[in-house]
């Protein structure tokens, strides 16, 4: 009924690096629990959990080289990193991100790259109630990804810092302006892959 608008399967280069992505989740969030359990544990389980979280950070550190190493192999791909990675706040998390899971960034309008990534605000109304308009489903991942790209970009980004205190300053609550953070740094991203640019001024005027 819905009718999603079909989309061609990722390739085995994109599908690898997808994986790859999906295992440093794993092992940061692995890592992170194991943390959790050291600060409460008592010998000799904490030399036990000192010995994984040693090999989980270096199982992380061979992760991100690679998942560098994939990237720099491909020369579509290492050209897309560096225009993105040009933006201040966009780090390789972000980068690789958005090359394993949104293979559509700069092939769709903003509109409809800010529904499929699910940071474009929906109503949630069902007969004759009428919800707050907020924003859901879409591809976690890179949603997650964004969100922390924001924070950053919230603070170094002249663009994206600029549009965070004039929304605060408005009234709006700082989750909101985060998510409208978000929504403006995709729509930039979007429009440099799409123009083959770099960060840089006129690119946010396209966007």
């Amino acid at each position: 009924m819905i009718r999603p608008e079909p989309r061609p399967l990722p390739d085995d280069q994109t599908q690898r690096l997808a994986a790859l992505l999906t295992r440093r989740r794993q092992l940061v969030e692995m890592l992170t629990a194991e943390k959790n359990r050291l600060a409460g544990a008592r010998q000799p389980i904490r030399k036990n959990l000192r010995a994984h979280i040693t090999w989980l950070e270096r199982a992380l550190q061979q992760a991100d080289t690679d998942m560098t190493e994939a990237i720099r192999q491909s020369p579509v791909w290492r050209e897309k990193d560096a225009w993105l990675r040009s933006v201040p706040g966009v780090g390789p998390v972000l980068t690789t991100t958005l090359l394993a899971n949104l293979p559509e960034l700069g092939t769709l309008t903003h509109k409809q790259l800010a529904a499929l990534v699910g940071v474009a605000p929906l109503n949630r109304d069902s007969g004759t109630l009428r919800g707050r308009r907020t924003v859901w489903g879409g591809r976690a991942h890179v949603r997650t990804a964004l969100y922390m790209a924001a924070i950053v970009a919230a603070r170094f980004n002249p663009v994206i810092r600029s549009l965070y205190r004039r929304l605060c300053a408005a009234g709006k609550a700082k989750k909101v302006a985060l998510v409208a953070c978000m929504r403006k740094l995709l729509t930039i991203l979007n429009a440099m892959l799409k123009h083959h640019t770099p960060w840089h001024t006129d690119v946010i005027h396209h966007a």
